[in-house]
Protein backbone atom coordinates (compact mmCIF):
# COMPACT_ATOMS: atom_id res chain seq x y z
CA UNK A 1 0.00 0.00 0.00
CA UNK A 2 2.80 2.39 0.93
CA UNK A 3 4.61 1.58 -2.33
CA UNK A 4 1.50 2.46 -4.34
CA UNK A 5 1.20 5.78 -2.50
CA UNK A 6 4.88 6.50 -3.18
CA UNK A 7 4.46 5.77 -6.89
CA UNK A 8 1.36 7.95 -7.02
CA UNK A 9 3.16 10.85 -5.32
CA UNK A 10 6.06 10.50 -7.78
CA UNK A 11 3.63 10.64 -10.70
CA UNK A 12 1.99 13.75 -9.23
CA UNK A 13 5.37 15.43 -8.69
CA UNK A 14 6.48 14.63 -12.23
CA UNK A 15 3.21 15.95 -13.63
CA UNK A 16 3.62 19.13 -11.60
CA UNK A 17 7.14 19.61 -12.95
CA UNK A 18 5.96 19.10 -16.53
CA UNK A 19 3.15 21.60 -16.00
CA UNK A 20 5.61 24.09 -14.53
CA UNK A 21 7.88 23.74 -17.55
CA UNK A 22 4.93 24.04 -19.91
CA UNK A 23 3.77 27.27 -18.26
CA UNK A 24 7.24 28.76 -18.64
CA UNK A 25 8.09 27.29 -22.04
CA UNK A 26 8.13 30.66 -23.81
CA UNK A 27 10.49 32.12 -21.17
CA UNK A 28 12.79 29.10 -21.45
CA UNK A 29 13.01 29.36 -25.25
CA UNK A 30 13.54 33.13 -25.30
CA UNK A 31 16.30 33.24 -22.68
CA UNK A 32 18.06 30.18 -24.15
CA UNK A 33 18.12 31.76 -27.62
CA UNK A 34 19.21 35.14 -26.23
CA UNK A 35 22.19 33.56 -24.45
CA UNK A 36 23.12 31.62 -27.60
CA UNK A 37 22.88 34.71 -29.81
CA UNK A 38 24.88 36.82 -27.35
CA UNK A 39 27.63 34.17 -27.18
CA UNK A 40 27.77 33.91 -30.97
CA UNK A 41 27.96 37.68 -31.48
CA UNK A 42 30.59 38.09 -28.76
CA UNK A 43 32.74 35.35 -30.32
CA UNK A 44 32.21 36.67 -33.83
CA UNK A 45 32.95 40.33 -33.28
CA UNK A 46 34.82 40.78 -29.98
CA UNK A 47 37.12 37.81 -29.40
CA UNK A 48 40.45 38.01 -31.27
CA UNK A 49 40.75 35.66 -34.26
CA UNK A 50 43.67 33.26 -34.19
CA UNK A 51 45.26 31.42 -37.11
CA UNK A 52 47.38 28.28 -37.05
CA UNK A 53 50.49 27.50 -39.06
CA UNK A 54 52.11 24.07 -39.09
CA UNK A 55 54.81 22.00 -40.72
CA UNK A 56 55.75 18.31 -40.56
CA UNK A 57 59.09 16.55 -40.23
CA UNK A 58 59.94 12.85 -40.21
CA UNK A 59 62.54 11.13 -38.06
CA UNK A 60 64.40 8.09 -39.43
CA UNK A 61 66.81 5.68 -37.78
CA UNK A 62 68.31 3.95 -40.81
CA UNK A 63 71.94 3.04 -40.52
CA UNK A 64 74.28 4.11 -43.28
CA UNK A 65 73.79 1.91 -46.34
CA UNK A 66 70.64 0.31 -44.93
CA UNK A 67 67.67 0.26 -47.31
CA UNK A 68 65.06 -1.86 -45.52
CA UNK A 69 63.08 -0.95 -42.44
CA UNK A 70 62.06 -3.46 -39.78
CA UNK A 71 59.96 -3.12 -36.65
CA UNK A 72 63.01 -2.54 -34.48
CA UNK A 73 64.14 0.37 -36.64
CA UNK A 74 60.65 1.88 -36.58
CA UNK A 75 60.47 1.62 -32.79
CA UNK A 76 63.88 3.24 -32.49
CA UNK A 77 62.78 6.01 -34.87
CA UNK A 78 59.68 6.68 -32.77
CA UNK A 79 61.85 6.92 -29.65
CA UNK A 80 64.12 9.35 -31.46
CA UNK A 81 61.11 11.40 -32.55
CA UNK A 82 60.10 11.72 -28.91
CA UNK A 83 63.56 13.06 -28.08
CA UNK A 84 63.57 15.41 -31.05
CA UNK A 85 60.18 16.84 -30.04
CA UNK A 86 61.75 17.95 -26.77
CA UNK A 87 64.78 19.44 -28.51
CA UNK A 88 62.60 21.41 -30.93
CA UNK A 89 61.02 23.31 -28.03
CA UNK A 90 64.35 23.80 -26.25
CA UNK A 91 66.30 27.06 -26.16
CA UNK A 92 68.84 25.53 -28.56
CA UNK A 93 66.30 25.76 -31.37
CA UNK A 94 63.88 28.48 -30.32
CA UNK A 95 66.49 31.00 -29.22
CA UNK A 96 68.12 30.61 -32.64
CA UNK A 97 64.71 31.25 -34.23
CA UNK A 98 64.32 34.40 -32.12
CA UNK A 99 67.74 35.61 -33.21
CA UNK A 100 67.20 34.88 -36.90
CA UNK A 101 63.74 36.43 -37.09
CA UNK A 102 64.59 39.23 -34.62
CA UNK A 103 61.45 38.44 -32.67
CA UNK A 104 60.33 40.77 -29.90
CA UNK A 105 59.63 37.92 -27.47
CA UNK A 106 61.47 35.83 -24.92
CA UNK A 107 62.30 32.15 -25.21
CA UNK A 108 59.56 31.33 -22.65
CA UNK A 109 56.96 33.22 -24.68
CA UNK A 110 57.90 31.47 -27.92
CA UNK A 111 58.03 28.09 -26.19
CA UNK A 112 54.48 28.51 -24.90
CA UNK A 113 53.31 29.41 -28.42
CA UNK A 114 55.03 26.54 -30.31
CA UNK A 115 53.55 23.05 -30.01
CA UNK A 116 54.95 19.72 -31.19
CA UNK A 117 52.70 16.67 -31.62
CA UNK A 118 53.95 13.19 -32.48
CA UNK A 119 52.38 10.44 -34.55
CA UNK A 120 54.87 7.63 -34.89
CA UNK A 121 57.90 9.00 -36.72
CA UNK A 122 56.06 12.16 -37.81
CA UNK A 123 56.37 15.38 -35.82
CA UNK A 124 53.93 18.23 -36.47
CA UNK A 125 55.19 21.64 -35.36
CA UNK A 126 52.43 24.23 -35.01
CA UNK A 127 51.79 27.71 -33.69
CA UNK A 128 48.70 29.87 -33.22
CA UNK A 129 48.77 33.62 -33.59
CA UNK A 130 46.58 36.57 -34.51
CA UNK A 131 49.01 37.17 -37.39
CA UNK A 132 48.82 34.23 -39.80
CA UNK A 133 51.87 35.14 -41.90
CA UNK A 134 54.04 35.75 -38.84
CA UNK A 135 53.12 32.31 -37.47
CA UNK A 136 53.95 30.72 -40.82
CA UNK A 137 57.36 32.39 -40.99
CA UNK A 138 58.23 31.38 -37.43
CA UNK A 139 57.23 27.73 -37.95
CA UNK A 140 59.22 27.62 -41.20
CA UNK A 141 62.25 28.95 -39.35
CA UNK A 142 61.77 26.33 -36.62
CA UNK A 143 61.81 23.43 -39.09
CA UNK A 144 64.80 24.98 -40.85
CA UNK A 145 66.80 25.18 -37.63
CA UNK A 146 65.61 22.04 -35.82
CA UNK A 147 67.11 19.23 -37.99
CA UNK A 148 70.75 20.37 -37.80
CA UNK A 149 70.55 21.23 -34.09
CA UNK A 150 68.80 17.95 -33.22
CA UNK A 151 71.23 15.75 -35.14
CA UNK A 152 74.27 17.55 -33.71
CA UNK A 153 73.05 16.87 -30.17
CA UNK A 154 71.62 13.37 -30.57
CA UNK A 155 74.15 12.12 -33.14
CA UNK A 156 71.73 9.45 -34.31
CA UNK A 157 69.12 9.13 -37.00
CA UNK A 158 68.08 11.76 -39.52
CA UNK A 159 65.41 14.43 -39.78
CA UNK A 160 63.73 15.58 -42.97
CA UNK A 161 61.02 18.13 -43.66
CA UNK A 162 58.05 16.49 -45.39
CA UNK A 163 55.67 19.47 -45.31
CA UNK A 164 56.75 23.09 -45.44
CA UNK A 165 55.07 25.62 -43.17
CA UNK A 166 51.54 26.54 -44.24
CA UNK A 167 48.47 28.17 -42.77
CA UNK A 168 45.96 25.48 -41.83
CA UNK A 169 42.16 25.48 -42.13
CA UNK A 170 42.40 26.95 -45.65
CA UNK A 171 43.65 30.23 -44.23
CA UNK A 172 40.59 30.67 -42.01
CA UNK A 173 40.80 31.33 -38.24
CA UNK A 174 40.88 28.23 -36.04
CA UNK A 175 39.51 30.13 -33.06
CA UNK A 176 37.21 31.28 -31.67
CA UNK A 177 34.65 28.65 -32.69
CA UNK A 178 31.53 30.82 -32.87
CA UNK A 179 29.18 27.87 -33.43
CA UNK A 180 30.46 25.94 -30.42
CA UNK A 181 30.36 29.05 -28.23
CA UNK A 182 26.77 29.72 -29.33
CA UNK A 183 25.82 26.16 -28.33
CA UNK A 184 27.51 26.56 -24.95
CA UNK A 185 25.68 29.86 -24.51
CA UNK A 186 22.37 28.11 -25.17
CA UNK A 187 23.19 25.44 -22.59
CA UNK A 188 24.13 28.07 -19.99
CA UNK A 189 20.96 30.05 -20.74
CA UNK A 190 18.82 26.92 -20.45
CA UNK A 191 20.35 25.88 -17.12
CA UNK A 192 20.07 29.36 -15.62
CA UNK A 193 16.45 29.68 -16.74
CA UNK A 194 15.50 26.32 -15.24
CA UNK A 195 17.22 27.21 -11.96
CA UNK A 196 15.41 30.55 -11.87
CA UNK A 197 12.04 28.93 -12.55
CA UNK A 198 12.44 26.24 -9.88
CA UNK A 199 13.77 28.68 -7.27
CA UNK A 200 10.87 31.04 -7.93
CA UNK A 201 8.41 28.16 -7.70
CA UNK A 202 9.90 26.83 -4.46
CA UNK A 203 9.82 30.24 -2.79
CA UNK A 204 6.25 30.95 -3.89
CA UNK A 205 3.95 29.82 -1.05
CA UNK A 206 0.64 30.82 -2.65
CA UNK A 207 -2.06 28.39 -3.79
CA UNK A 208 -2.64 28.36 -7.53
CA UNK A 209 -5.03 25.46 -8.09
CA UNK A 210 -7.60 23.40 -6.23
CA UNK A 211 -5.14 20.52 -6.17
CA UNK A 212 -2.60 22.69 -4.31
CA UNK A 213 -5.11 23.30 -1.52
CA UNK A 214 -6.11 19.65 -1.31
CA UNK A 215 -2.52 18.38 -1.34
CA UNK A 216 -1.10 20.88 1.13
CA UNK A 217 -3.96 21.24 3.63
CA UNK A 218 -5.46 17.75 3.22
CA UNK A 219 -8.99 19.19 3.19
CA UNK A 220 -11.61 19.16 0.42
CA UNK A 221 -12.53 22.29 -1.54
CA UNK A 222 -16.16 23.25 -0.86
CA UNK A 223 -16.46 26.09 -3.36
CA UNK A 224 -14.65 28.56 -5.60
CA UNK A 225 -15.12 32.34 -5.75
CA UNK A 226 -14.66 33.29 -9.40
CA UNK A 227 -12.71 36.40 -10.38
CA UNK A 228 -14.84 39.21 -11.80
CA UNK A 229 -13.83 41.81 -14.35
CA UNK A 230 -15.01 45.01 -12.64
CA UNK A 231 -15.26 46.93 -15.92
CA UNK A 232 -17.51 44.32 -17.48
CA UNK A 233 -19.50 44.07 -14.26
CA UNK A 234 -20.15 47.82 -14.13
CA UNK A 235 -21.29 47.82 -17.78
CA UNK A 236 -23.86 45.14 -17.06
CA UNK A 237 -25.24 46.77 -13.90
Amino acid sequence: MEEKESVRESEIDLRAILQLLKRNLALIIVITLLFGAASYLFSRFFLPKKYEANAMIIVNNLSEGQTTVNSTEMTAAEDLADVYSIIIRSDLVLQEVINRKKLNMSYEQLRSAVNVSQSGQILTVSMRSENAEAAKEIIQCVVDVAPSVSQSRVEAGSVAVISEAKISNNGNPVSPNSGRNALLGCVVGLVLTLVLIFVREMTNNTFKTEEDITNMLKIPVLGIIPSVDTKEFNKNV
